[in-house]
């Protein structure tokens, strides 16, 4: 009788301990790759955030300076 698939990914999953267990240094490798993607997947998660907080203050400050140069002009008056 042919093997089904879970005893196949049994299979599979034993040896890879089996050859996790014989080279340490594979297994740190691979931990340590895993947790760089981690690291970087929250450093650009936290800097889109810096990017929209800043694109936000920008889009403020400039509604802020147009408010202030409408105020300034002064209707009907030509400066030659």
């Amino acid at each position: 009788m042919n093997p089904g698939a879970i005893e196949e990914a049994g299979q599979t999953a034993r040896s890879f301990f089996d050859t996790m267990r014989s080279q340490p240094a594979t297994l740190a490798l691979i931990i340590s790759n895993a947790a760089l993607l981690v690291f970087i997947f929250y450093a650009l998660a936290k800097a889109a955030d810096v990017r929209h907080d800043l694109t936000m203050q920008q889009g403020e400050f400039a509604k802020h300076v147009t408010e202030l140069l409408a105020k300034c002009v002064v209707p009907g008056q030509h400066n030659n």
